[in-house]
């Protein structure tokens, strides 16, 4: 399990949740895709810890638990995994 930012935070990026972060997983960029762009931070899962505090930080509601994000945000469980995938790859 991992949190997922969702599209409340397109064009706020608050950063609060980069602050508090004890892994440093969340990461601002712009990421592309089928036409449409997304300026937000994202969260990599596969560094995130699952410790809550970004969830409780943002102060427009876009940070959910991957199992409990809401139906219309399904789509950046994906896109948030995607974009730091590029970002682990792109630094390599």
């Amino acid at each position: 399990m991992a949190y997922v930012i969702a599209e409340p935070c397109i064009g706020i990026k608050d950063k609060g949740c980069v602050a508090i972060c004890p892994v440093d997983c969340i990461h601002e960029g712009v990421y592309e895709q089928n036409g449409t762009t997304y300026d937000m931070l994202f969260i990599d899962p596969a560094e995130c810890i699952c410790c809550g505090l970004c969830e409780t930080e943002c102060p427009v509601g876009a940070i959910f638990l991957d199992v409990d994000v809401p139906e219309r945000f399904q789509p950046f469980v994906e896109i948030n995994a995607d974009f730091t995938r590029r970002l682990r790859l792109a630094r390599q």
